[in-house]
């Protein structure tokens, strides 16, 4: 049974929000980790522009600080991402980084490297025999070669894998832009002809041309071209373009399961998830919804799997958000509820934390301890 720590958001003179994660960290064992002259890779998602409820550059300043009292090289770090965005090379991707707080000067002590380079080829491939979907994952080169991994995850809903957490930081988020179309090959979209208004918000969106408004108005699908990455799931307001059989929505999380194996396996690594801003849909979009539920806590853990199921169990048991998605009319509590699978019916990350548990990532059995 892993342990998992956690804190509310509740602050006082004297102790703030930073200085709780710090006390949560460290009550979590964080100080036992290796660190004198080693490289520390901090993962974290940068926030796309326009975006407004990724992490924020303090919390990132306080680990940092902690890590270079312990002795450490820490650097703030992400890899590229498949689809047309802020993110998608590394001048973007460290233009984006900066503008949203991740720079020298808000975090001083630790650079930001973008793991898979330029354009995301830069990248480390590792043999994975004995994976059940990966044979050999691709990872960014900066994470693939530091000395110890400490994540900082913002759990939230997502459009392909029903929610992201810790694993899906490290899996998705390390993999190089060739890991990613690994990950994301069996699970290509589908339109739903009926939702499609044929706005061309998914062609204007889609980095690889695969998306087209035909004569009709309804969006169609060249496979031949799609890369399954998901955008014009993540940009369609009409739930038109949608997540294909619930087999290969599985494939995806089980993949990014093994992913993450292969990025922590023979490192020390240590991982914190916030329970803030929970919008029903990625970071990786230019725009934020209401909350599903209100805000939570920290948590800390030396297991991702276990960190991962206890934020989805505190927002399970949280009441949803009146005129979020998941209570848009406010009258009901969803108490008990799935909130992310409202938001995302086809959709299954249940199955990534057991397929994580079952390869030996972490357990999903755990102990909650507050701090």
């Amino acid at each position: 049974m892993s342990e998992v720590y956690y804190t509310n958001l509740r602050s006082r003179p004297g102790r703030s929000l930073p200085k709780k994660m710090e006390l949560l960290v460290r009550a979590a064992g964080i100080e036992k980790l290796p660190c004198k002259d080693l490289f520390i890779a901090v993962k974290i998602h940068f926030g796309e522009l326009g975006n407004m409820a990724f992490l924020r550059h303090n919390y990132a300043a306080r680990l940092v600080e902690m890590l270079g009292h312990m002795g450490a090289k820490p650097f703030l770090t992400d890899s590229n991402t498949l689809y047309s965005g802020s993110r998608s090379n590394a001048v973007d991707h460290l233009k984006t980084a900066f503008l949203n707080g991740f720079n020298p000067v808000s975090v001083p002590g630790a650079p930001v490297i973008i793991a898979d380079g330029l354009k995301g080829t830069d990248e480390v491939i590792i043999p994975f025999p004995e994976g059940e979907y990966c044979k050999e994952v691709r990872i960014g080169s900066a994470i693939a070669r530091a000395d110890v991994i400490v994540t900082m995850s913002h759990f939230k809903g997502h459009e392909m894998t029903e929610f992201g957490g810790a694993l899906k930081n490290i899996g998705m988020g390390s993999a190089s832009v060739g890991g990613k179309l690994h990950l994301h090959s069996d699970s290509q979209p589908v339109i739903t002809r009926e939702n499609c208004t044929g706005c061309r918000q998914c062609e204007r969106n889609c980095r690889h041309g695969a998306v087209k408004v035909a004569e009709d108005h309804v969006a169609v699908i060249d496979y031949a071209l799609c890369v399954g990455c998901g955008q014009c799931i993540a940009v369609c307001q009409y739930d038109a373009a949608t997540s294909g059989a619930p087999s290969t929505v599985r494939e995806l999380v089980a993949k990014i399961s093994e992913y993450a194996l292969a990025v922590l396996r023979g490192k020390p690594h240590f991982h914190i998830s916030f329970i803030t801003a929970v919008s029903p849909h990625c970071d990786c979009w230019g725009m934020n919804d209401i909350p599903v539920v209100p805000d939570l806590g920290m948590l800390a853990s030396y297991d991702p799997v276990a960190l991962d199921q206890a934020c989805f169990d505190l927002v399970k048991a949280a009441p949803a958000m009146a005129g979020s998605v998941a209570n848009p009319d406010g009258t009901q509590s969803r108490v008990g509820e799935d909130k992310f699978s409202l938001v995302h019916p086809r959709t299954d990350g249940l199955f990534g934390l057991e397929h994580a548990q079952k390869i030996g990532v972490g357990s999903r059995t755990y102990t909650l301890i507050e701090v």
